[in-house]
């Protein structure tokens, strides 16, 4: 049963990244079309991050209350009817919306199907399982560009919506078929308030380094999916395909590592894992700018990618340990939370610095950023505010 469990989860969430992946190249160039700035651009990409965010941390909750399957369910069904709605779009105005419906429907996926892994982990093999968890999303969202780029090149805009629609539904599907209708939950014995909860959680400064580490990690998406495209074909008149592939390498890079980074997580120390992995992809942002051909960009990327396969499932084990205390629903909704307030603040921030200046600062202020957190981070995680916080 819960090999059935793994493998389902982790067979939907790679379909419905492919998915994802391939508008990542669409979706600016479609913006730019309905006139978006660089700032509208930015707000573009943070509506999905603003109602996602809002939403996974009492998702989550009552995830571990009610079971988990009815709220992936319909979350997979929300991207499918948003693949659709993208095609309509007349105006950045509606863009914005939809991004808001989209992000929505990423609250009822991304908290529960990590839970789901976690729930099926035994203590000794959560980083690898993360690690499989995070192969399914690279593998996806790396595989996804590059199908995007060729709908772009020969089939137009609108197809590579049309491909995210159809397989967030496969998705759905699959879950309906295969997962158990009572899944396994790790919900306290007595309920608990969850604004209460989440207090209780905030109060952890080993949760706080936690989410800083998720959220700072995160920002690098809005540079690599808002104005990587644009800097591409500004620059170098790079086609959908080229686009396409050098998103691609960071994520496929990342992916193929993901087990061996996976398994170093559950034997050696992951706080140093995470900070590592965080000074790479700092790096690999910071010299972006000054690699204005395609080849140099796909080493770049391949570098990012490295990096984010040594600190990710060490990330992972590490909220795991802190889920056991809250629940694992309840900690992965505010995990992810982080991860969208980091897609949130990068999207503002880094929109503005580009008006501002130049698209050549979306990944100075990234790489920045990123390196000045991770130190942070790795304190609070270090040295806990509260000595049972080590136990």
């Amino acid at each position: 049963m819960q090999k059935s469990i793994l493998l389902t989860i982790l067979s939907a969430i790679f379909i419905v990244f492919v998915g994802m992946g391939i508008i990542a190249p669409i979706l600016p160039i479609y913006a730019e079309d309905l006139g978006a700035t660089g700032f509208a651009l930015g707000i573009i990409m943070a509506a999905y991050a603003v109602s996602g965010g809002l939403l996974q941390p009492f998702v989550g909750t009552l995830s571990d209350r009610h079971g988990r399957k009815k709220f992936l369910i319909a979350g997979l069904i929300m991207f499918g009817l948003t693949g659709y709605v993208y095609t309509i779009a007349g105006s950045v105005t509606q863009l914005v919306l939809i991004r808001l419906f989209h992000g929505a429907g990423s609250a009822l996926i991304f908290p529960i199907a990590m839970a789901y892994i976690i729930d099926v982990s035994a203590e000794d093999t959560v980083g690898r399982y993360m690690g499989w968890f995070n192969i399914a999303i690279f593998a996806g969202i790396g595989a996804g560009p590059v199908l995007g780029g060729f709908f772009l090149d020969l089939m137009g805009k609108n197809a590579g919506f049309y491909a995210m629609a159809l397989l967030s539904l496969i998705s759905a599907a699959l879950v309906i078929a295969i997962l158990p209708g009572r899944d396994p939950s790790s919900a306290p014995e007595t309920p608990v308030n969850i604004f209460s909860l989440i207090q209780r959680m905030m109060q952890s400064r080993r949760v706080r380094g936690i989410l800083l580490a998720r959220m700072s990690t995160m920002i690098i998406m809005v540079p690599t999916f808002a104005f990587l495209p644009l800097l591409m074909t500004r620059q170098m008149g790079a086609s959908g395909s080229e686009i396409g592939m050098v998103i691609a390498c960071r994520t496929l890079v990342n992916a193929i590592l993901q087990v061996p980074f996976g398994k170093l997580a559950d034997r050696w120390d992951q706080n140093r894992l995470l900070l590592a992995g965080s000074i790479i992809i700092s790096s690999g942002m910071l010299l972006v700018p000054f690699s204005p051909s395609f080849f140099g960009l796909l080493f770049l990327f391949a570098v990012i990618g490295l990096g984010e396969a040594v600190s990710w499932p060490a990330m992972g084990a590490l909220a795991a340990k802190e889920g056991k205390k809250f629940g694992q629903g309840s900690m992965m909704g505010v995990f992810n939370m982080a991860m969208n307030l980091g897609v949130f603040i990068g999207a503002m921030g880094v929109g503005s610095l580009v008006d501002l200046f130049s698209i050549d600062w979306a990944f100075y202020a990234v790489g920045i950023a990123l390196i000045i957190c991770a130190i942070a981070a790795y304190a609070m995680i270090l040295n806990p505010s509260n000595p049972s916080e080590n136990k």
